[in-house]
């Protein structure tokens, strides 16, 4: 291993280690939150979130080494939008921690039990289409940073390959389908109120995103052009 590569493979592994560890306390969170291990759709739930994300992980830093390290270094990173730190941790972590609260908090005093088993299973397999359109989005999208910035440093390119010739924002709609699909597979009724939150912080910050990537970005707004569609094809 070269000097020049050592530093950038600390921040890979540092990012991965992290990016378990926060797993394992999203798990933790809620089945202390439901005061019980005894529930098998939460660790269904756990089991393919963990394995989506380590598997696209793994085939991302594959394809692209220095992708992680990316991703693993947004703190110290420059020149990162000043109203996506605040977005940042509402959608990536507060809204996602207070969804599987509530969920947990459901479950232990039954607040609600209004979805059937069928429902919970479906909405799993839609969650993970969802969990398929994000990986597929930053295998494919070699600037797949956690914050907004152009980066320049990496020779910041438009991605049009992939799920980029459909939709200019995969990586969010798959998110976005994660989110709303949370509360079904936990039959959490009140754990849509921060799931909807989550969406809705999405929604913004996909807005704020394409305004700075067609200001900034060379060619991405003649991308937009022919790519009309942000999130989801024919309506938005």
């Amino acid at each position: 291993m070269t000097q020049a590569s050592q530093p950038e493979f600390r921040i890979t592994l540092r990012a991965v280690l992290g990016f378990v560890v926060y797993l394992f306390l999203n798990f933790l969170i809620l089945f202390a939150s439901a005061g019980t291990l005894k529930w098998g759709m939460a660790w269904i739930y756990f089991g393919v979130s963990i394995l989506a994300s380590l598997l696209s992980r793994v085939i991302a830093h594959r394809k692209n080494p220095d992708l992680l390290a990316e991703r693993g270094s947004y703190r110290q990173a420059k020149d990162v939008k000043s109203w996506d730190k605040i977005l940042v941790p509402l959608v990536a972590l507060y809204g996602p921690l207070a969804t599987i609260v509530v969920a947990g908090l459901d479950h232990r005093f039954t607040w609600t039990d209004w979805f059937p088993l069928w429902a919970q299973v479906l909405a799993l397999l839609v969650g993970i289409l969802g969990l398929v359109l994000a990986s597929w989005a930053m295998v494919e999208n070699r600037f797949f940073s956690a914050v907004v910035r152009i980066q320049k440093e990496r020779g910041h390119r438009v991605c049009r390959s992939g799920p980029y010739r459909w939709i200019r924002h995969p990586g969010y709609a798959g998110g976005i389908l994660w989110y709303l699909i949370t509360p079904l597979v936990f039959n959490s009724a009140w754990a849509f109120i921060p799931s909807l939150a989550s969406v809705f912080f999405t929604l913004i910050r996909t807005v704020l995103e394409d305004n700075t990537l067609q200001a900034e970005l060379d060619g991405y707004r003649q991308y937009a052009q022919q790519t009309p569609y942000r999130l989801f094809p024919g309506i938005w």
